[in-house]
């Protein structure tokens, strides 16, 4: 299911790193495991038509929505176009350990049920406005678990009291950072949301960018 090259691991690690500090700076959920898998188009295709296992379809089709609301399409494709949804979907059943695999599960169906209470319907079935207040207001919960996590005391505290190391994070969190991970990975990513040249010709180590202008991708 899953390939591994060099190539590949050099190219998500840099995405990693830079979502990481975008995101606060906190590593990624998952750590090296999200390096070792990529995934082909008839596998993202059985993800979407059939989900994974640990993910139906039904939840493929939410998560895409999800991502859809955090990277929307503008003048490029959004992260639905990339199927988003799909590559969340594996990289949970592949790359997460058990507690993290539930912690997502449970997410799911907890953000749907936010939505129903809030709005009356389910996620799938609400206005990109209500969409949008939503994912606002668990981005800020999420970050706001973090900050407390991260301010926590660990050094004094008895041992019985610090948190484990292993705690998941915010389920959103984790729907958040996937959802960069699977978009700038993907070919919509790398040559509509970013610039991208196979083959430069030569190495320009610092390229001076205009306002506005887009990033350049890692090499594939």
């Amino acid at each position: 299911m899953a390939t591994r090259t060099a190539e590949t691991l050099v190219t998500r690690r840099a995405l990693v790193q830079g979502i990481a500090t975008l995101l606060g700076g906190v590593a990624l959920t998952g750590g090296d495991r999200l390096l070792a898998f990529s995934f082909d188009s008839d596998t993202l295709d059985q993800a979407m038509s059939a989900g994974t296992g640990l993910v139906t379809a039904a939840d493929v089709a939410l998560l895409d929505e999800i991502a859809e609301t955090i990277l929307p399409e503008t003048t490029t494709p959004g992260a639905k176009a990339a199927r988003t949804g799909a590559f969340m979907a594996l990289m949970v059943t592949e790359a997460y350990t058990p507690r993290n695999q539930q912690v997502f599960r449970d997410g799911i169906q907890q953000l749907d049920d936010s939505c129903r209470a809030a709005n009356g319907v389910p996620f799938i079935e609400a206005t990109p406005a209500q969409r949008l207040t939503l994912i606002e207001a668990l981005d800020r919960e999420q970050r706001t678990a973090m900050e407390e996590r991260a301010e926590a005391p660990r050094s004094r505290a008895p041992a019985a009291a610090r948190p484990p190391e292993d705690q998941p994070a915010h389920y959103f969190r984790l729907m958040k950072e996937l959802t960069l991970l699977g978009y700038f990975t993907s070919e919509i990513g790398y040559t509509q949301a970013m610039r991208y040249i196979e083959s430069p010709g030569r190495f320009d180590p610092c390229v001076p960018l205009a306002p506005g202008e887009k990033s350049w991708a890692p090499h594939a």
